[in-house]
């Protein structure tokens, strides 16, 4: 999956607005969504810096953990996965300022 940007509605004026991905602070795919419930397999922080997000944890925890996969979950494109049996993904975007979109992608 990759994410190009996003879409909420912006309750001030009544219009769907768009972000890019330059302004996604964290995604989630669900990459068998079984339409009700999200259960996040991946999750991703764009805007993460050396010492946020996935790198912060790591650090935190005191783990050994491979510095391909931390730059890999600061990125907007998942990594492989395989369908699962509702053959739906759903991906949930929220923003620099903490607004949150949901995206349910067919995968048949």
């Amino acid at each position: 999956v990759a994410v190009n940007g996003f879409d909420y509605y912006n309750t001030k004026n009544g219009r769907i607005e768009s972000g890019g991905n330059e302004k996604i602070a964290m995604w989630m795919l669900d990459p068998d969504y079984d339409g009700r419930s999200l259960f996040p397999r991946q999750v991703f922080f764009p805007m993460a810096g050396e010492d946020e997000g996935w790198a912060k944890l790591a650090k935190n925890l005191r783990a050994e953990v491979d510095p391909d996969l931390i730059e890999a979950y600061r990125g907007t494109i998942s990594l492989p996965f395989a369908k699962g049996g509702y053959k739906r993904a759903a991906v949930k975007i929220i923003d620099d300022r903490g607004i949150e979109s949901l995206r349910v992608v067919n995968l048949e």
